[in-house]
Formats: structure tokens, sequence, C-alpha cells
């Protein structure tokens, strides 16, 4: 049986319920529920609002109360089959008397997955796989994270025309313009982790917070991770909390990408927003642990100083990475300022890449 056009269309208002704003990026993926009558008609809606709070298949199921039997549940993810802080979705649907499942994405989380084998063997009509890509991409990163068992990696830098983070004399505010850094606290804010390494900390003492456009904190701060085995500081900037209450910071104690990623990942982290300066970017990327690079392009011309990135060990133009842009944004200049390009790419697997 194949889905029906009402069911294509609760399907992508359940996309719609689950990207409702304000909901958490992470750690649980962000979920949508209608419940139809035979007719096609709307009984009720639901969404998860984050860990912890209903799924959102049982969200639907408390609005439409009795209704729900004989209904067909238009979910965006395939009905979890587990306990959690929850209890299972799957049973849920076959207690309220749920006639018909259609999900998109299949669960790809080993422990929460087989929900929709538990419907078809209580006798529910389950049909899987309806706009799953966009059920994919809207949980991107969570997918990304649950397929690889570790964080999905987004590199950022800023540099000059001749590829220079700052200047010959250390200095680096700012290379990149207003509109460059307001749109880095966008990114950084979907993010859960920002990550740097231990001579950025030393050297340059970031608050590494996220912050509106009047330099005001969010409330909802990403942890601050701090990546290396030199010690620091305590009196440094990102270990301050009454600077920003909320926010934490965890020291890595590893300069192994691999390790690092495992730490982050066993803390429920799922997207490493990765700022620190080129010895961190390059063992990243030839560890062959970056998903995606933005990078912000300033008209400026420095002829020497710190590079974005260090040795790749690269030596021939024919090993060279090339990665896939994918974006392309003129981001305005502010009180006078130049405009500055911001390039979002997905790297290529090259030769330089190194196995764990």
């Amino acid at each position: 049986m194949t889905s029906s056009h009402a069911e294509r269309r609760a399907m992508q208002r359940a996309l719609e319920l689950a990207a409702t704003p304000g909901v958490p990026l992470g750690p649980n993926p962000r979920v949508g529920c209608v419940l139809l009558d035979a007719d096609g008609g709307t009984v009720a809606e639901g969404y998860h609002r984050g860990a912890g709070t209903d799924h959102a298949e049982a969200d639907a199921l408390a609005q439409a109360g009795p209704a729900a039997r004989g209904t067909t549940a238009v979910v965006t993810l395939e009905p979890c089959n587990h306990t959690g802080r929850t209890g299972p979705c799957a049973q849920a649907l076959v207690e309220a008397g749920v006639r018909r499942v259609v999900f998109a994405q299949a669960d790809p989380n080993p422990v929460a997955a087989g929900g929709g084998e538990t419907l078809r063997a209580a006798g529910v009509q389950v049909e899987g796989g309806l706009l799953a890509d966009r059920a994919r991409e809207l949980n991107r990163v969570w997918t990304f994270a649950v397929d690889h068992g570790r964080p999905f990696v987004t590199w950022k830098f800023a540099a000059s025309l001749d590829g220079r983070s700052a200047a010959a004399d250390g200095t680096s505010r700012w290379v990149s313009s207003t509109a460059a850094r307001h749109d880095t606290h966008r990114l950084r804010a979907l993010c859960d982790t920002m990550l740097v390494g231990t001579n950025t900390v030393a050297v340059d003492d970031p608050r590494l917070t996220v912050r509106d456009a009047d330099d005001r904190p969010l409330d909802r701060q990403p942890l601050r991770a701090v990546m290396g085995e030199r010690q620091l500081d305590p009196g440094r900037r990102i270990f301050d909390t009454e600077l920003t209450p909320g926010a934490e910071t965890v020291h890595l104690r590893t300069r192994d990408p691999h390790a690092a990623l495992a730490e982050l990942y066993a803390r429920d982290r799922q997207h490493v927003f990765l700022e620190g300066g080129p010895t961190l970017a390059a063992a990243f990327v030839r560890a062959g642990l970056v998903d995606e690079i933005v990078a912000y392009v300033a008209p400026v011309l420095l002829g020497a100083g710190r590079d974005a990135v260090a040795d790749l060990g690269i030596t021939t133009i024919a090993d060279a990475l090339r990665p896939t842009v994918t974006d392309v944004t003129v981001l305005d200049g502010v009180d006078g300022e130049q405009p500055n390009v911001r390039l979002t790419m997905t790297p290529c697997p090259g030769p330089r890449q190194e196995g764990h």
C-alpha cells in the first residue's frame, strides 16, 4: 500500500512541526506527528520539544484522546522502540488503537530502532520512507552523529585574501568584518560545542561564547571545549562562569582529534564548531574529521603572518584537497566596512587523511 495524498500533505505538516522555532537542536532529534482520520482530516498534531519531554507521537495522542483510535499516525521519524526518559512510542500507538503508521526516516539509532516491526507484529499497517530525504536533512547533524558514532565537525576560519588569519605581529582583530562576526555567532548557536586548542586559550584568551548583535551572551550556550595537554591558567576567560552564567567548559587533555571527539560524543555532544588555530585545524583535516568548512574571506592583503591552516603534508598540486563549494554568500559591510564573503564547503576525502 502506498502513501496517499493526504498522508503526504500531513508529512509536510509534520516536518513543519518538527522544525518549530525554539526547539533544542540536540541531543534528541526533532520530530513531528500528525494524526489523520479515515477521511484524511487532521485529528491532532504533536511535536517533540526536547530531551525529557513527550515524544511527538505521545504529544499527538494526548491531544487526540479517545479520538486516536482508528487513525493514521504520520511521523517524521520511525516510532521509537525503547524505554528511556519516556516510554516506547510504538507501544503507545498500539495501545491507542492507531490503525496505520506512516513514517519518513527510519530510526538509525540501534537502541531505539525496531518500532516499525513492533507495530507490524501488533497488526498495525506500516509504511516507511515518505519524504525521508527531507526528514534526514532536518536532523542531518543528529543522523550523522548516530551513523558515525561521533559529532559532526564544522571548521570555521576567517582569513585575508592571501590566506592569513593574523598579521606578522600576531594581531588578528579584526581580519573579518562586523557582519562576518555576527554571522559566526549565528552559526555558533546552531552547535552544541565550540572547540579550540590550548594555544588559542593561552594567547588569545577568548570568551568562546554566543552573543547577540549588542555583545550580550545568549541564554543557551554551547559547551566550551579546549583540546590539548598543556596546563592552562584557570584565570583565562574561557573558564569564567560569572562572565557567562550557564556556560560550561571542559578541558580535553589529548592531542588526538579522534579521542577528543569520542569524549565529546560520550557527553552526548553532536555538533562541534571548530574554531582553533592553524595547528588544531590541520590535525582535524589530516585525520579526515572535518565534515563542513565555513570560511570568511576578507578583502585584505597581509603578505605575511599566521596561516589559516598549518602544514597538511601536501607537496604537489596534484594532492591538493579540493572541497566542494555548496554556498557563497556576500555579507554586506557595516559602517563603511568592505563586504566579506562566506564560503560553505564540503570536504572531499583526500590522500592526506590518517586512519585511526
